[in-house]
């Protein structure tokens, strides 16, 4: 079977189920595992988010989107000539990976239509769902059952050992910055199964755009900043705007320093790492617990002292140990 993925968690899903070798394409985001970045890239996204701060993404999306351009290229050449079977896709976010839409329009002339699959996950459960559509789709159902057994193990094992007594703090989780988003979708149950109190949003409710006073009048135990399309090192280069909000400095999270970094691949993916996620969440939420869940490099952590002493917020911030 030749296999066309089109988004990063469909990617990894395909290699997790042991399809790697049926991968014929990706798009220009799909980097795990580190073979995937040898496939032939397919679709490319016109924005790079790497190099941008938040505000600049912002500004061009609006720019492409008012414009009636598509943020995406799709190599019709390529799909045409190699005539892939199944092409995972998805219409969750028209801004984040290439949507069905534009797939189903780019494959409208070709003889043999491959069958267009679109991964559209809200919540945690409909994540696990989504690599159980992949194994159905790509003749893996066997290997779908089992890895999808192995996850709710890997999220039982946290929850037993949180307990129904566990004291909850209020976390928060902010995946843009200037303009201020609250992650939705299934972060709302990351949060919750790692052993967070977050009432803000709803299980499976889209990103909600914030005012800042929202923030402020929550006032997170501990606040997550895991910007979506995002490493550790463009954190560092918003969290400075974060700190110039009024009352920044009386959050508790700040206070106590409990503001995290998080790389966004554990979260903005919704494949199978998305448990890695929450194991994170649970160490970082309940240190007492749990040990050994972070991976080296993913998370950094405010070091409240050097920032009361009056350093750069942006260079406050340490790897997570």
């Amino acid at each position: 079977m030749k296999i066309c993925s089109l988004l990063p968690s469909g990617t990894e899903i395909l290699y997790a189920l042991g399809l790697g070798d049926q991968i014929t394409g990706v798009s220009d985001l799909c980097d795990y595992p580190p073979q995937a970045a040898y496939k032939p890239v397919v679709s490319r996204s016109k924005i790079d988010p790497s190099v941008l701060s938040s505000e600049e993404v912002e500004a061009a999306m609006i720019d492409l989107l008012r414009s009636g351009e598509n943020p995406y290229e799709i190599d019709e050449d390529w799909l045409a000539r190699e005539s892939p079977d199944v092409i995972l896709t998805q219409d969750l976010c028209h801004i984040c990976e290439v949507d069905s839409g534009a797939v189903n329009t780019a494959v409208r002339g070709m003889e043999v239509q491959p069958r267009v699959v679109e991964l559209n996950p809200r919540t945690f459960e409909d994540v696990l769902h989504s690599i159980e559509q992949v194994g159905a789709a790509c003749n893996a159902r066997g290997p779908a059952r089992e890895l999808v057994a192995s996850l709710r193990g890997r999220v039982r094992s946290i929850t037993d050992t949180l307990g129904p007594e566990v004291r909850r703090p209020r976390v928060f989780s902010l995946e843009g910055v200037n303009p201020l988003v609250a992650g939705g979708h299934w972060i709302p149950d990351l949060l919750n199964l790692a052993g967070g109190d977050q009432a803000l949003l709803p299980p499976g409710c889209p990103a909600k755009r914030l005012d800042w006073e929202e923030v402020r009048s929550y006032a997170p135990d501990k606040l997550y900043v895991d910007l979506c399309s995002s490493d550790i090192a463009r954190g560092r280069r918003e969290v400075p705007w974060l700190a110039a909000q009024p009352g920044w400095n009386d959050l508790p999270a700040v206070l106590a320093g409990e503001v995290y970094l998080i790389d966004h691949v554990y979260f903005s993916r919704p494949g199978p790492r998305i448990v890695e996620g929450i194991e994170i969440l649970a160490q970082l939420t309940h240190p007492d617990r749990f040990t050994g869940m972070v991976p080296a490099g993913t998370v950094a952590k405010l070091d409240a002292a050097a920032y009361r002493s009056g350093d750069d917020i942006d260079r406050c911030f340490s790897p997570f140990r």
